[in-house]
């Protein structure tokens, strides 16, 4: 009967896999966004049989009008991709079922997750539950490129004055081992992210024919600051209340002493500020706001000096130091080398939601009742979702995809044959069920 139904939900979500939903910058053609609505609407009729449906420019709002007044709740997950440009074992959006899983761009981020909560929600519905309070479900077509749906409909939200009891979006999934040593299965709940910066570094000179270089050259000067920056200790590492909460919690499972280290990290904080970024890179980034250089320009001939030179760094900035002063600290560290400093994106901050609290641990409850040998771990997430923007309608913005994965399998997220367990997608249906009763 379980494999009965695992390969029936396998074969929905290999469908929606199958409509390539990539998005990019500057995309006005929304026709294939709107294709894939259509097939959630005949893949779900029950729930979109009774609820309230807004469209947002391919980006959509589901509203499941409750037996109460309380405070909604809302679930999330976008529905555009990446691109899937490489050599894949099956084509990208192909929904290939095969070696027990589904395949294709998407199976992990996000429409997997999307099916999931919307297959949950329509078996409700079948069944005639209502629930208690209002229920929102809210997927975005610009997720991966610039955020306007989500940023669009929170504002809308906001404008209509409508708090959220709680927000369930992407983020963490259930891994095995999450950092060296923690042994078990965990489920690792974003409480929050990191924010997000385009910086463009711009050095200048008059130029000049590259047989008689000068001293420190437009790219001589960028490269200097690039090595310094990596060596400079210009960003903060804090441990966040969230960060700690994640260190006790793994460290239930480890041996000694590092089981004694990370149960303590207020105790050991100077050591674990050194420690964890050498054995979790992952970890580290969770400390302190980050910068990485991902695009360079020079001059257009290779025997001319530039009389300008540019590189491109996204930051992602930490809670504690935050959007200005990370900022402020690597512009006085670009001005060193002659170097200016342009923002071109000052990102969306957004806060760290309680551990200690109602949401979290309905989250957890969920997670224990799908998969009975899971523990929930809290964690600070360094990539960015929608729900960035809903922190302006909700102080409780959980992270979370009920996904048990493989480690293979994350690093398959914007990558290469990315896929998902057939085994996974049933106890996935059972956790939103879970989660759309008891909310």
């Amino acid at each position: 009967m379980e494999q009965t139904r695992a390969m029936l939900y396998a074969e929905r979500l290999s469908r929606l896999i199958q409509i390539e939903t990539i998005s990019a910058k500057g995309q006005t053609d929304r026709s294939k966004f709107y294709q894939f609505h259509g097939a959630l609407r005949e893949m779900f009729p029950n729930l979109f049989a009774i609820c309230e449906f807004e469209d947002f420019n391919g980006s959509f709002l589901l509203r499941w009008k409750g037996r109460t007044d309380a405070a909604p709740v809302m679930l999330m997950n976008h529905h555009d991709v990446v691109e899937a440009s490489g050599e894949w074992t099956y084509p990208p959006f192909s929904g290939a079922i095969a070696e027990g899983k589904v395949w294709g761009r998407g199976t992990l981020d996000t429409k997997g997750g999307l099916w999931a909560m919307l297959q949950a929600a329509d078996e409700l519905a079948a069944e005639g539950f209502v629930p208690r309070q209002d229920t929102y479900f809210v997927s975005a077509c610009t997720e991966e490129c610039d955020g306007s749906g989500g940023d669009m409909i929170s504002k809308e939200l906001l404008r209509r004055g409508i708090r959220f009891a709680m927000v369930l979006d992407e983020g963490g999934m259930i891994l095995e081992e999450p950092i060296g040593g923690a042994r078990g299965k965990f489920a690792m709940v974003g409480l929050g992210e990191k924010g997000i910066a385009d910086l463009k570094f711009v050095a200048r000179s008059s130029g000049g024919h590259a047989s008689t270089p000068g001293k420190n050259t437009p790219l001589v000067r960028l490269g200097k600051f690039m090595a310094a920056v990596e060596k400079s200790h210009i960003f903060e590492a804090d441990i966040p209340p969230a960060i700690g909460k994640m260190f006790e919690t793994l460290s239930a499972s480890m041996s000694q002493p590092l089981k004694f280290v990370l149960g303590h990290p207020k105790l050991f904080k100077p050591i674990l500020l050194k420690a964890i970024p050498a054995v979790s890179g992952t970890a580290g980034a969770m400390l302190k706001t980050t910068l990485a250089f991902t695009m360079a320009h020079g001059s257009e001939g290779s025997n001319v000096l530039p009389q300008e030179a540019w590189v491109i760094g996204n930051m992602r900035y930490s809670h504690h130091q935050g959007a200005e002063e990370s900022i402020e600290a690597v512009r006085k560290l670009a001005a060193e080398f002659d170097i200016e400093t342009i923002v071109l994106e000052s990102g969306v901050s957004s806060h760290i939601s309680d551990h200690d609290s109602d949401a979290f641990r309905l989250v957890e409850a969920a997670v224990s009742k799908a998969f009975p040998d899971v523990i929930t771990s809290p964690y600070l997430m360094t990539g960015a979702s929608d729900s960035r923007f809903m922190s302006r309608v909700s102080d409780h913005c959980m992270r979370f995809v009920p996904f048990l994965i493989s480690d293979k399998q994350l690093d398959s997220v914007h990558g290469i044959d990315e896929n998902v367990d057939v085994a996974t997608l049933a106890p996935a249906v059972d956790f939103y069920k879970y989660f759309i009763r008891e909310a």
